[in-house]
């Protein structure tokens, strides 16, 4: 796993105060009931492309405020994130939060986490 550097780290813990989190378990659980919502990748490309969570979409990181209108319109729709251990989906949720998105929700664990608990990937 990378070292992360300590503003980065600082800017995320900031970012952890004001969002919601989520587990993978409770992910996991919410998709094996078929509950309605949108599981979003915000991972790289390269990442998305060596295989994702069953039923994610890709609005990456980098392009995620310029395509979440598009892609969702409604701003109370439920958004789950997830990236590859939950940083950088806690930075997404924030600025989704700033965008007037109501219901966004971080998976703390990410990617990372799913594998981990030998959950199924796509892709």
């Amino acid at each position: 796993m990378a070292q992360h550097a300590p503003r980065f780290l600082k800017v995320v813990d900031e970012s952890r105060q004001v969002v919601r989190e989520c587990t993978v378990e409770d992910v996991k659980s919410r998709l094996d009931r078929g509950d309605q919502f949108h599981l979003i990748d915000v991972r790289e490309d390269s990442e998305w492309s060596n295989g994702h969570l069953p039923g994610a979409i890709h609005l990456g990181k980098g392009v995620i405020e310029r395509d979440i209108e598009a892609t969702i319109p409604n701003t109370a729709d439920e958004i789950v994130l997830y990236c590859g251990g939950g940083y950088r989906s806690a930075l997404a949720a924030e600025s989704l939060g700033r965008m007037g998105y109501t219901n966004v929700v971080s998976m703390d664990g990410g990617h990372r986490g799913w594998k981990e608990r030998g959950y199924a990937i796509d892709g």
